[in-house]
């Protein structure tokens, strides 16, 4: 026997085809795709009806999804806080009951807006809880995994999440009358209010209340105790920056609802030697004057596992010297690509460092470097030359500025003093 849903059962995640972690940003594309592709103008006649249905459910879908307050709300207590006559701003000239009835084929067992079927029913799942966690750049090239203890709420095992007692039976909720939320007002500037839908705060959104003797001794009817867990945290290696590590169904436990998920959002830390872009690596090295013109063998660099990098230059078959800006590529020595044995590059980014005037003082070793080094090749000859000074250790940062006494000045500004009379 076929079982009869309702719009209850809906996921609005689903419509828009996103995860229940997505970004406003990725609400936002996923509506813009499934308007596109189920657009009314899009269709033949005979399917317009069909699709206009549609498109008013991804578009309901949509103004749900994309305000933090009305998610919050979906989150928590599904569709039912939408229901006609209590949507809290959304409209009552449409019945998103009616809309994702008819858009999913659930329409006929529906006795009128926010009824609901007896048939079995796909529970509701929590909020995500989200965190931001810092990594260093080593932990990401390495992996990590560590445990932290964690407090979460539980359904109480005494009363199996009801907040009462055996044999107890609930009352319905004065305040909300049963509904589970409340209209609420909510100041949007000065001396301005508008609407929203809360929970209720009485009840905490069950619609029902305990008199005080029939509650649970443990819960002390709030259905959920508070519980201490260890759990653990897996970063794969070649994870980046941005990336989520999602611990699934370890958020807070709500009665009727599937919990949700605990997000931590990567931020990496900036290392003291290594830049990275995607899976490559970089770093700046140095080398005194002699290594880049007679080459060198030695470690250059400690790698993030430890490992100190060797370098010898010039490699063999080769004499071309190093100069400040030279780059060199290690393939294959750059961050791991996640859940692969691919690696990215290294590269190395060279430095010269030159002797300082303490070693060119003597004399004798400014010759030697006259007569090893090359000459200089085509020296211009002028019939006029100027001998001039200059500053050492002049930056650019002045070039371009106004010079002192060169400030611009206006004919006009010269003739605008006005003739004084002469004295008597």
């Amino acid at each position: 026997m076929a079982v009869e849903s309702s719009a209850a059962d809906i996921d609005l995640y689903e419509v828009l085809g996103i995860t229940r972690s997505a970004t406003k940003v990725e609400v936002k594309k996923a509506y813009h795709k499934a308007a596109l592709t189920s657009h009314p103008d899009k269709v033949s006649e005979d399917e317009r009806a069909a699709a206009e249905i549609k498109f008013k459910g991804i578009s309901k879908a949509y103004e749900i999804l994309s305000d933090d307050d009305k998610r919050d709300l979906y989150d928590a207590h599904g569709l039912s806080a939408f229901e006609a006559g209590h949507q809290g701003g959304m409209g009552a000239e449409v019945d998103l009951d009616d809309i994702l009835a008819q858009m999913f084929g659930m329409g006929g067992g529906m006795n009128g807006p926010g009824a609901r079927s007896s048939g079995s029913r796909r529970p509701r799942k929590g909020g995500d809880e989200e965190h931001s966690y810092t990594v260093t750049l080593e932990e990401l090239y390495k992996g990590k995994s560590t445990k932290f203890a964690s407090k979460k709420n539980v359904i109480c095992s005494s009363c199996k999440g009801r907040g009462g007692k055996d044999k107890a039976k609930p009352s319905e909720c004065r305040s909300c009358q049963g509904r589970g939320v409340q209209q609420g007002l909510k100041s949007v500037g000065p001396g301005l209010v508008s609407q929203e839908t809360v929970v209720c705060s009485s009840c905490r959104g069950t619609g029902t209340t305990y008199k005080e003797k029939d509650r649970c001794k443990r819960c002390k009817g709030e259905r959920i105790v508070e519980q201490k867990k260890v759990l653990e945290l897996y970063i794969p290696r070649g994870s980046k920056e941005g990336d989520k590590i999602v611990l699934e169904g370890e958020a807070d436990q709500l009665p009727g609802q599937e919990p949700g998920s605990i997000i931590f959002n990567l931020k990496e830390t900036q290392h003291a030697t290594f830049r990275r872009a995607g899976p490559n690596l970089s770093a700046d090295v140095h080398v005194n004057l002699a290594e880049a013109l007679c080459g060198f063998s030695r470690v250059l660099v400690e790698h993030l596992d430890g490992r100190g990098i060797r370098i010898q230059h010039p490699q063999r078959g080769s004499r071309e010297p190093l100069r400040p800006g030279s780059v060199i590529k290690i393939p294959g020595d750059g961050m791991p690509h996640k859940r692969s044995e691919l690696r990215g590059d290294l590269f190395l980014i060279f430095t010269i460092d030159f002797p300082d005037m303490t070693w060119l003082m003597k004399e004798h070793r400014v010759e030697k470097l006259k007569e090893l080094l090359p000459k200089a090749s085509n020296p211009l000859q002028m019939e006029m030359v100027d001998d001039v000074g200059y500053q050492e250790n002049a930056t650019l940062d002045e070039f371009g500025g106004a010079s002192e006494g060169d400030q611009w000045e206006d004919e006009e500004d010269e003739d605008s003093t006005q003739p004084q009379c002469a004295q008597q």
